[in-house]
């Protein structure tokens, strides 16, 4: 292993001006995130770390004296041997190779205590670091429940007296004796290390000398940067320059010629340090009783028992949304009513008073109506996460992924985008192969992401009233809305793989976590950063785009008094004109086309521009959206969002990309603008051909 030098490289620099530093490490699952939150709280800054869309999380603590800290949250992962941008990112944080990231004083690593072998993988890798480390082995609880007792004192003296804090995160046990020991003035470094064979540490050091002339090691005499540099196989983890590559292409060919299977013969060496160590500090029961894990898992991932338990779950899910979302959205619907009669009441007529009650409070009011069911959606998203069921979900879809060319981690960003695409998209990073990935972000967006949802909502209201069809019919067209949704994402999936992106895909390597009681402080943490985002996006993007709406849609002036004939001389009126014989075959009038072009910033746009619409022609107050889209009728008296409409506008927002913020999340995902544009071409000709096809066929079975 390295000399000391190396350790020296990497010794704690002096306090910063805001405090010492502090890094959060430990596997996915760990309860880091958790812990994370227990420490900072409130005070946390969220981004991404320049060049990549990795999180980049830091917070403010307090320790038991009053003494200020600082704690970035480092990626998961389960070791340093990088396999995704993730992995990545921590290796070169702790290497010390990032220049946007200060150097590290001390580190924090969290450790499931139930499954320790697994995660001192990643453990003993940071260790030889010379970092001085604190472990935490946080899921005491589930340790304690599988009859397992740690040797404390064993285990912190197998890597050379560092401390070892026992914890349960989400219940704060711990929390004090964790900033106790991250309060001392001094923590000893590591000198744990794996021995392996001379001939392969002679490789090393031939390599660290071609690689510290070509430029590449920012570290002095440690063979470590050049070990994971040299077992990370995707050049777009290096961040270097071309001739940098070149060299560390040919020291991995150097080494897999003189040594064949190297990087094998180093992880069975830690796994056996690993072992000796276990055998050490835990005692394990003599008879290994089933779990409460195990017993869960025996339904939750039967063949058969597991599907339709999921199925329930989402059921159970989009009831909630329709029938306990109900009084709220009244209450919020009831709100946005008054503020707009409180206005019309206290101001003189003109175009400011209607800017604001038609423009703002219509506009605005007609997306938040829908805030109560995105936050249903949210905490059940929050609760599967915390839980440890969303897992349990990826490794049931890994099968039925793997005939369309992916593997269950791809369903994780898949589900995610169901929030979002936006953080769907980036979640993609965490897939190993470079392919999978791409596929992966070309898909998410067909998710039925929250943006969606009102849109699926106000059209399962105009076509459903509550007051004459039972609730499971509600129920039912939201799921089919959500399962056209993920089969369109399977079926150019399989598309993709097959005819685009051909080659072989990956395995899945997931580590199933053990069920645990939700922590509800980290789901509600959850709920509020997802809410928060919406509303803002709400008071920014859609506050915008309502007011310049309002002008579009009332500018220039007509002197006929008829407020349809009016609008139709307006700007918004003419454009929607315009594109009208293109989109009526989908069964779309002008008013309609004037949502879809809106929309195209963002999908929810398309109900604040229908509210604006209408209360621009209401002349009698502001009447709810749904009953006024029921009554609205095409020059020969029939209706115009009949069962055929409905549904063809739920099928063109199912597939249509309309969201700017995904195609710029794609375009830095994939460094340029040749995918995000192909996928608004492929997914708007999609959304186009399905709407088209509902309503033609529809028209000819007969429907209205």
């Amino acid at each position: 292993m390295p000399d000391k030098s190396s350790e020296d490289s990497n010794t704690p620099s002096s306090k910063s001006s805001e405090g010492m530093i502090f890094a959060l490490v430990g596997n996915p699952n760990c309860g880091k995130t958790t812990l994370f939150n227990a420490l900072t709280g409130l005070k946390q800054k969220v981004g991404n770390y320049p060049g990549v869309t990795v999180e980049r999380k830091e917070g403010e603590c307090f320790l038991t004296h009053g003494e200020k800290v600082r704690i970035i949250d480092l990626p998961g992962a389960y070791s340093l041997n990088a396999r995704s941008p993730d992995e990545a990112v921590l290796r070169d944080v702790l290497l010390g190779r990032r220049k946007d990231t200060p150097k590290l004083e001390r580190v924090i690593i969290v450790l499931d205590a139930s499954n320790l072998e697994r995660h001192l993988y990643l453990t003993t890798q940071i260790l030889e670091l010379g970092i001085p480390c604190i472990l935490a082995l946080n899921m005491m609880d589930v340790a304690h429940e599988r009859d397992l007792v740690i040797d404390f004192q064993a285990l912190s003296e197998s890597f050379g007296g560092i401390p070892v804090i026992p914890m349960e995160a989400s219940k704060r046990k711990g929390i004090t004796e964790l900033k106790q020991s991250m309060a001392q003035a001094e923590v000893p470094a590591s000198e744990f290390r794996v021995s392996f064979a001379e001939e392969i540490q002679s490789g090393l050091k031939s390599s660290w000398n071609e690689l510290k002339t070509s430029g590449v090691l920012v570290n002095e005499g440690s063979l470590l940067e050049p070990l994971y540099l040299l077992s990370d196989h995707d050049p777009t983890h290096y961040g270097t320059k071309n001739k940098q590559m070149d060299a560390i292409h040919d020291c991995q060919n150097k080494l897999a010629n003189q040594f064949p299977g190297w990087e094998d013969k180093l992880v069975a060496a830690r796994y056996d340090a690993i072992h000796d160590i276990t055998q050490k500090a835990i005692r394990r029961p003599d008879e290994i009783e089933s779990t409460f894990t195990d017993k869960l898992d025996a339904v939750f991932l039967h063949p058969v028992w597991g599907w339709v338990a999921l199925l329930l779950i989402l059921g159970l899910l989009f009831g909630l949304i329709f029938k306990v979302a109900d009084g709220p959205m009244g209450w919020i619907e009831s709100l946005f009513a008054w503020a707009g009669d409180w206005v019309t009441g206290r101001m003189n007529e003109g175009d400011l008073r209607d800017l604001i009650v038609d423009g703002v409070i219509a506009g605005v009011g007609g997306v938040v109506i829908f805030l109560p069911q995105i936050l249903i959606l949210f905490f059940f998203i929050g609760m599967m996460e915390d839980t440890g069921y969303m897992a349990r979900i990826a490794f049931m879809m890994d099968r039925l992924m793997s005939r369309v060319g992916l593997n269950g981690k791809s369903f994780l960003p898949l589900l995610s985008s169901h929030a979002c695409a936006v953080p769907g998209v980036m979640a993609t990073r965490t897939i190993d192969n470079p392919k999978d990935r791409l596929i992966t972000i070309l898909v998410s967006p067909l998710a039925g992401c929250s943006a969606r949802l009102p849109v699926y909502l106000l059209m399962i209201a105009v076509l459903v009233p509550s007051d004459e069809i039972p609730i499971l019919t509600k129920v039912f067209f939201l799921l089919l809305m959500y399962g056209l949704g993920i089969g369109g994402a399977f079926f150019f999936a399989w598309i993709f793989h097959k005819r685009l992106l051909k080659g072989d895909g990956a395995p899945m390597i997931l580590e199933l976590p053990a069920y645990k009681k939700p922590a509800f402080t980290a789901v509600l943490w959850h709920v509020w950063e997802r809410t928060r985002i919406f509303v803002r996006r709400a008071g920014t993007v859609i506050l915008g785009i309502s007011i310049l709406l309002w002008f579009a849609v009332t500018y220039p002036k007509s002197d006929n008094p008829d407020p349809s004939v009016a609008m139709e001389y307006s700007l918004a009126g003419k454009v929607g004109k315009i594109i009208e014989p293109v989109i009526q075959p989908m069964g779309y009038d002008w008013k309609i086309g004037i949502g879809l072009i809106a929309s195209f910033a963002a999908r929810e746009v398309f109900v604040s521009t229908m509210s604006i619409i209408y209360s621009v022609e209401e002349s009698e107050g502001i009447e709810p959206l749904r009953d006024r889209l029921r009554s609205e009728r095409k020059a020969d008296g029939t209706p115009v969002y009949t069962a055929r409409v409905c549904l063809s506008l739920m099928v063109f927002y199912v597939f249509a990309m309309q969201c700017l913020s995904t195609v710029a999340v794609v375009k830095r995902e994939t460094n340029g603008w040749k995918w995000p544009l192909f996928q608004i071409a492929y997914m708007t000709i999609t959304a186009c051909v399905g709407a088209l096809l509902v309503y033609q066929i529809g028209g000819m079975l007969g429907y209205a």
